[in-house]
């Protein structure tokens, strides 16, 4: 596995581990390193909110950003599925589109919708009204949710930030779009304002990621989730540069980088190009034509179906198994293709979390007994 240069960050007082072994270190770190590990660790994309009803209750007092700028509460949500699920790892409650309303842009959160922009960025001189984002003037709230966090967790947290070719649909596209065609339109049309525009994202997710990890984020995840609407040789043109840029503009911490994206099976080799440790993968490749694609120096995070969450449980435990079968464990994080829809059963999940915990078991009992029976 790609070697990962670890530099001394203080970690919070607190902070201790989970799933330990070797090293004492935690089962995911461990995996996203490449290393083989005694049980494969399990969290899930959209594991905070939605299908949680505590979560529901929090959101009755307050909207998605006024959670995500109150320290207090957004460090609540973050935990509210480790304690329920006993996931190993949490994942910081936040946004993608955080950093841009911080940084300028006029973008609400509508129900049902997403990200609306109000003046979408279409010109040079809109541009302009993207602003450069410093973490500790214009969201210092991230950090401090990411310290009070860790101070109660014994297991990693995970920071995110949007991939560039997302964030700049939304902005471009003024809300989400399935077509993603005046995106496409400004990448082929105008080449050097769009270098510009990502270049300028690139820079707000690497001091959003640098923020996190100084306050205590362990690992970190790449959400580029619609970039698998471009073939490769386009992503190789005028995506990848942009996300090199945010996976170098971090390599100095150390931490496990992620790089996730929906479709994106042909672009699997482009994301780890970026500098990714972990490359997600969605529902729709097998996790060996994914390692084969990939090779062994990159870990691999993923990869059920979301919607069998919402399936008999025999279904679900079944293809839980052959996802855990096809990941192996040598570099391997169970997660779900995308997220957690939001009708999920916390139970499912839940039961989800204890199945991946028995299989681990049971894979170490019978290894446990074929070199008790080579008298080793």
């Amino acid at each position: 596995m790609r070697s990962l240069s670890v530099v001394s960050i203080e970690s919070p007082a607190g902070l201790s581990t989970h799933g330990c072994g070797a090293g004492d270190e935690p089962l995911l770190l461990r995996a996203c390193r490449g290393e083989h590990v005694e049980r494969v660790p399990v969290w899930f994309m959209r594991q905070a909110g939605r299908s949680l009803p505590e979560y529901r209750d929090v959101r009755k007092r307050a909207d998605l950003f006024e959670i995500c700028r109150t320290p207090e509460l957004a460090a609540e949500v973050t935990l509210q599925p480790v304690r329920r699920l006993d996931v190993d790892a949490a994942i910081l409650f936040s946004d993608i589109t955080l950093p841009l309303a911080a940084a300028g842009i006029d973008l609400k959160i509508v129900a049902g919708v997403g990200p609306v922009i109000a003046e979408p960025i279409r010109s040079a001189a809109d541009l302009r009204r993207l602003r450069p984002f410093d973490p500790d003037r214009d969201a210092p709230y991230v950090a401090e949710t990411v310290r009070i966090a860790v101070a109660e967790l014994d297991r990693p947290l995970i920071g995110f930030a949007g991939g560039p070719f997302t964030l700049a649909s939304y902005l471009i596209e003024g809300g989400p779009s399935k077509t993603h065609a005046r995106t496409r339109q400004m990448m082929y049309g105008e080449p050097l304002l769009w270098r510009r525009l990502l270049d300028a994202l690139a820079d707000i997710a690497i001091a959003s990621l640098r923020s996190q990890i100084t306050a205590g984020a362990q690992a970190v995840q790449i959400f580029d989730s619609w970039v698998g609407v471009l073939d490769p040789d386009s992503y190789r043109d005028f995506v990848l540069p942009s996300a090199r840029r945010i996976f170098n503009g971090i390599a100095d911490l150390g931490v496990p980088r992620i790089h996730f994206g929906v479709g994106t099976g042909e672009l699997l080799p482009l994301l780890a190009a970026a500098g990714a440790d972990v490359v997600g993968v969605d529902w729709r490749v097998p996790l060996e034509r994914a390692r084969a694609r990939l090779g062994a120096e990159i870990a691999l995070q993923g990869n059920l179906d979301p919607a069998l969450c919402l399936a008999p449980w025999e279904v679900l435990a079944e293809r839980v198994t052959a996802v855990l079968d096809r990941g192996g464990n040598t570099g391997h994080i169970f997660n779900l293709g995308h997220g957690v829809p939001p009708e999920t059963s916390p139970d499912a999940l839940r039961r989800i979390v204890e199945h991946v915990r028995e299989h681990g078991a049971s894979r170490q009992a019978t290894a446990d007994a074929e070199w008790d029976a080579l008298g080793v």
